[in-house]
């Protein structure tokens, strides 16, 4: 039955609600979610959603996870397209193999300026809606829905007028449903909920009046970068009263993760009580604990037994800790911090909670959850004129170089491979840093050798009171191929066994020195009462993920510039050239290790 018809002949008064799952990046991941998806199942949803990736890269696994859930789970399946950069034929291909998934969700091309359509068919999301309502093979069959902008679309600089007329030509073209995206601001919701069901000043006669259903995306707050990350990234409104409630816990991921929990049932409350609204699309970031404890205390659902089944990849494993956020901290350093609260609970077996913070480009990539943070295809972060501003016109290799340069000395906030301003821990690298930018190796992530530092430190310091803190160094950069082979000979003739490298290019091409299943901790952690808590981990599956979305990014930063301008031109050439590259040394007790390896000579 189609989502639209099952929303119309329910009869019962509590609210429905949708899950959103994205396709992991790895087989372990995509294997290890299908029992997640089994077990939130039990929850009864109406339907469940799966992401599809920019250009289509996430097209198969998209494609079977969807067909998994609606053949072998039975349940209603929603297949989450999006127009940008797909190949002429592509939405063809994938409207034919999903035929017996009855339900489309269509987001319109995320933002670059000089975007080109790469099928010129599909440039708006109403084109695609169009295209579907126009076929005989399509039209009766699929039910369409589109995304509803509460906070205003994050790349589309237009007025609430303009915006809400881009809604009503979505539905005027065909589209079911509206999906919203996700936001914290109630009262901001309520005023456009308002609004779009011709209440407003824009809406002036019964036939312009937008009646389909319109479903809430409801995002419990999981961490605190995370959450400032997203919502950046979304343009989503954070009502004064939630900072301010998030900013003394923020160091602590499971507080922060219980106030988002209480957070969502407070606005879902309301917004039943308030909006009558009556359905909500839970984005689960392939996690679980989240939505079953909102679930939970909304009373919609029973508790949840305590007994849930042994994860047994993970008894196999022997992890030592649950899994947790994985994430570039601000600046250049990328981490993946333990707090205080998150482990030691017993609950490393429990196939639900094992993983239960977003898992990011140096988390586990065993878990449903890894890979979360390009989860929205949210490419640059700002907007095209943003991009121009923060980053110039880059025209030389030379201008690149002053641009990551630039931020190591604080003269800009970004870069298209950082969000926020340098932290603390990249600043103690600062001159090595700039030693490397200045030969045309643009660092993108570091982290300095750290020997028993307190969990109290300012600066390097995690996880509870009275721990010690110890950190290998690495260094992640973009260089030419000739700097792959030199390096491939320097660690023979030099590494003395305390050098790994990986190194990677947009065609496929990968080298390294370490061996297919390799993991390496970074980072870690000793703690009164606690196993040991190995937080960042480097191998080279999380590498080579990492490094297909960093090579997409310089495509995008390409495309905030006109087409055939020396700015393109020169950002497409280095995204073909060059090679990502990431170096570790061994010897956390060596603090000049492995700068003197790279520097000297």
């Amino acid at each position: 039955m189609k989502l639209k018809d099952k929303i119309t002949k329910r009869s019962d008064p509590t609210p429905f609600y949708t899950f959103e799952f994205f396709p992991p990046k790895t087989d372990q991941g995509f294997s290890n979610l299908l029992g997640r998806i089994d077990r939130l199942s039990s929850l009864h949803p109406l339907a469940i959603s799966v992401t599809w990736g920019a250009g289509g890269s996430t097209k198969d696994r998209s494609l079977d996870l969807a067909g998994i859930t609606q053949s072998e789970c039975g349940i209603e399946t929603i297949l989450h397209l999006t127009c940008t950069n797909m190949e002429e034929g592509m939405i063809d291909d994938a409207l034919k193999v999903c035929f017996n998934a009855r339900d489309i969700y269509q987001d319109p091309p995320r933002g670059s300026e000089y975007w080109i359509p790469t099928d010129p068919r599909f440039v708006h999301a109403q084109d695609l809606v169009s295209y579907i309502r126009a076929s005989p093979e399509y039209s009766s069959h699929f039910c369409v829905g589109v995304a509803g902008y509460p906070d205003r679309h994050p790349d589309q600089e237009v007025n609430e007028e303009e915006e809400l007329s881009y809604l009503r030509e979505k539905i005027d073209a065909g589209a079911d449903y509206i999906i919203t995206q996700l936001f914290y601001d109630v009262d901001a919701f309520l005023f456009w909920l308002h609004r779009v069901r011709d209440k407003g000043s824009m809406v002036r006669t019964a036939a312009q009046r937008i009646d389909v259903p319109i479903i809430a995306g409801i995002l419990p707050i999981q961490s605190y970068g995370f959450f400032l990350r997203l919502t950046k990234l979304c343009g989503t409104r954070i009502p004064p009263d939630v900072m301010a409630a998030l900013d003394p816990i923020k160091h602590d991921d499971q507080k922060v993760k219980d106030y988002g929990i209480d957070l969502a049932i407070k606005m879902i409350r309301r917004l039943t009580r308030e909006g009558r609204v009556s359905g909500f699309h839970f984005c689960t970031l392939n996690l679980e604990k989240s939505v079953r404890r909102v679930l939970e205390g909304l009373e919609w659902i029973g508790e949840s037994p305590r007994t849930m089944e042994q994860n047994r990849l993970i008894a196999v494993l022997k992890l030592l800790i649950p899994v947790v956020l994985a994430y570039e901290s601000p600046g250049n350093t990328i981490t993946n911090k333990l707090h205080s609260g998150s482990g030691g609970r017993g609950e490393l077996n429990y196939a639900a909670t094992w993983d239960e913070f977003p898992n990011g480009r140096f988390g586990d990539f065993k878990s449903p959850a890894y890979g979360v943070q390009n989860l929205w295809d949210g490419g640059l972060g700002v907007k095209p004129s943003q991009a121009r501003s923060q980053w110039g016109h880059p025209k030389s290799l030379d201008d690149l170089t002053s641009v990551f340069s630039a931020y190591l000395h604080s003269s800009t906030a970004t870069t298209p491979f950082s969000s926020a301003p340098l932290c603390g821990e990249s600043q103690l690298i600062v001159p090595q840093l700039e030693q490397l930018t200045r030969r045309g190796w643009w660092t993108v992530g570091s982290q300095p050798a750290v020997d028993a530092m307190s969990s109290d430190d300012d600066v390097v310091g995690w996880g509870p009171k009275g721990g010690y803190i110890f950190q290998k160094a690495f260094v992640e950069f973009f260089a030419d191929q000739e700097v792959v082979t030199w390096l491939r000979d320097r660690i023979r003739s030099r590494g003395n066994g305390m050098i790994s490298f990986l190194a990677g290019n947009l065609e496929g091409g990968f080298e390294s020195n370490t061996n297919a299943g390799d993991t390496n901790a970074v980072t870690w952690g000793v703690f009164p009462g606690h196993e040991i808590a190995q937080s960042t981990i480097i191998g080279r599956e999380n590498f080579l993920s990492w490094k297909d979305e960093a090579f997409y990014i310089w495509l995008e930063w390409a495309q905030v510039y006109p087409p055939g301008s020396e700015e393109r031109q020169l950002l497409e050439g280095v995204r073909r050239s060059r090679w990502l590259i990431s170096v570790i040394h061994h010897d956390y007790k060596s603090p000049e290790g492995l700068w003197t390896f790279l520097l000297d000579n």
